[in-house]
């Protein structure tokens, strides 16, 4: 078993490092205000993260289970299409989540 002192060199450690990169980003918000890199990657970032999530979403699947996939295709085309229709982020993730959740119920 560490000593006490390890133990709380340690906790004290982590701390200063997770304060610091909490910090980090408002101090450097003043440098890169005016960047347009920054610019374009808040424009893409929204996106690129709803891509990972229905890539990630999507690989987990079962599909030579009896619904094969049928309830979270149908619920990523809602969400797309619901999202073309409106440009409602929050209606396009409770569309395609009730279509989803709606399907797997009645096809179990």
């Amino acid at each position: 078993m560490p000593s006490t002192g390890y133990l709380l060199a340690g906790i004290a450690i982590a701390a200063a490092v997770t304060v610091a990169l909490r910090l980090a980003p408002f101090g450097l918000a003043s440098v890169l205000r005016d960047s347009p890199l920054l610019a374009d990657f808040g424009r893409w970032m929204p996106a690129g993260a709803v891509v990972v999530l229905a890539v990630y979403c999507m690989a987990q699947v079962d599909y030579a289970a009896p619904a094969h996939g049928i309830p979270q295709i149908a619920g990523v085309a809602a969400t797309a299409l619901a999202h073309l229709w409106r440009r409602n982020a929050v209606l396009s993730i409770v569309a395609g989540t009730g279509v989803c959740v709606a399907l797997s119920y009645a096809l179990a």
